[in-house]
């Protein structure tokens, strides 16, 4: 019999979610070795207030553990008990919650059940003024400022120097990456109708950073969803992905050329996207969600006739149960991450629902339990399969995730921040023996 999301029964999994322990099933066997290992993450929850719609990790009092940032906090690592207010957090909300009125610190949100959008989406980290201390960039609402905050060092307990970087940050998942190959991450989003990218003077760190359109004016809309980095054509230079095709980066930048754009139609809209060859044929693939606030996941097979680049789309996850292998569905994939969780070598997908996007009604099964999950990349001479192990049932995803080996045990954590508050999920991987281990493998239907 197919069982749905993990061999666990629900109610068993339930608790174990309230628990904070999660054996979620995942599980990778390596052919010819006798030793296959079970994934589990561990669930912690920082915060229940909503401030922010992403997270990020850094060693921010350089003590060499790794904290959290989400909002306008950072939280000390190891155990990300103690917060400190990097920047000003007099955000106060009233709400009703079964049908009683409540207050609460922070943005409208699962503390409540009325939406409101807080003006942090995205979280990174840098050291943009060179002081060895790291600095945090936040990617603000859609359509307004980017900013970063200058780290004033150890022992200062005042909110942090405030620095626009860009002032207008448009698409909502704007990037932070090297696009260029100088070795030094840009922003790169649309921007007044443009894609582009911002890059950061090292020699005059505290300026605004420096526009760089490579397409037209095209009037790209500040809440246009869906953008990516990578190789798509193989010649070693990341090229921009959306949701309409693919710009091609030219063999210079000098004098911001305008990029060649190739129509291809990847979707409605989701969110992060990535080239990634899935089939191992040396060509790099495309992976995206379908519609950032409805359903789809799915992955484009390049192939080549002559000189011509072309896709061909195939289904993940879309809106019937029957659209997957395994019966799994959930919607509003708004934020990806591509890490290899299982350590194969290959690359896997970590996803998830966003929670109440735009609030308790008015999205897609908005009411439906808020979701992470991983895809296990598997494949052979002759096939492709995403398996779907869940990770948690109570926290979904935000804009975006990070998926970082935080506590340098060889094994990806992963961060969530959204309008239920800041999760870490801490990985864990036990050896079993080849029994145990199929008996935890999801089933097809």
């Amino acid at each position: 019999m197919h069982r749905r999301f993990s061999p666990t029964p629900v109610h068993l999994l339930m608790a174990a979610a309230a628990a904070g322990l999660l054996a979620t099933g995942c599980a990778n066997f390596f052919p010819g070795t006798s030793t296959p290992r079970l994934h589990s993450f561990n669930k912690q929850e920082l915060s229940n207030e909503f401030w922010a719609e992403g997270a990020c990790f850094a060693d921010i009092n350089r003590d060499g553990v790794t904290d959290v940032v989400s909002g306008p906090f950072w939280y000390e690592g190891p155990t990300f008990k103690v917060r400190h207010e990097y920047a000003p957090a007099d955000k106060v909300s009233k709400s009703k919650r079964n049908g009683v009125d409540v207050t609460f610190r922070g943005y409208k949100g699962g503390l409540g059940n009325e939406n409101e959008y807080s003006a942090n989406f995205f979280a990174h980290s840098g050291d943009f003024n060179g002081d060895g201390w790291a600095d945090i960039l936040i990617l603000g609402f859609p359509g307004e400022n980017s900013w970063w905050f200058e780290n004033p060092g150890k022992g200062v307990t005042a909110h942090w120097k405030r620095h626009v970087a860009l002032d207008v940050t448009d698409n909502e998942s704007p990037r932070w990456v090297d696009i260029t190959g100088d070795g030094r991450p840009e922003i790169v989003c649309s921007s007044k109708g443009r894609y582009g990218y911002a890059s950061p003077d090292p020699k005059n760190p505290t300026a605004p950073f420096t526009w760089h359109a490579l397409s037209p004016d095209k009037k790209y809309h500040r809440f246009t969803h869906g953008l990516g980095v990578g190789d798509v054509n193989g010649d070693g230079r990341l090229d921009l992905l959306e949701k309409d095709g693919w710009w091609e980066q030219p063999a210079s930048l000098s004098g911001d050329p305008v990029w060649q754009h190739h129509p291809v139609a990847f979707g409605l809209g989701g969110a992060q996207m990535y080239a990634y060859d899935i089939n191992g044929d040396g060509l790099n693939d495309v992976i995206t969600s379908l519609a950032a606030h409805g359903y789809g996941l799915a992955w484009y097979e390049q192939s080549k006739v002559g000189s011509e680049i072309q896709f061909k789309e195939h289904i993940i996850m879309n809106k019937e149960v029957s659209e997957n292998a395994y019966g799994v569905k959930f919607s509003q994939l708004h934020a990806i991450d591509l890490v290899d969780i299982d350590g194969d070598g290959l690359k896997d997908i970590v996803t998830g629902k966003r929670f109440w996007a735009h609030g308790p009604s008015g999205d897609a099964e908005s009411g439906a339990a808020p979701v992470v999950y991983w895809f296990q990349l598997r494949r052979g001479p002759d096939f492709v399969d995403f398996v779907p192990h869940l990770i948690d049932d109570a926290s979904g995803v935000g804009t975006e995730l990070k998926v970082v080996d935080y506590n340098r045990d060889g094994l990806a954590d992963i961060l969530v921040g959204n309008k239920k508050g800041v999760f870490v999920f801490t990985h864990a991987a036990r050896k079993v023996d080849r029994a145990t281990w199929e008996a935890a493998q999801p089933k097809k239907r």
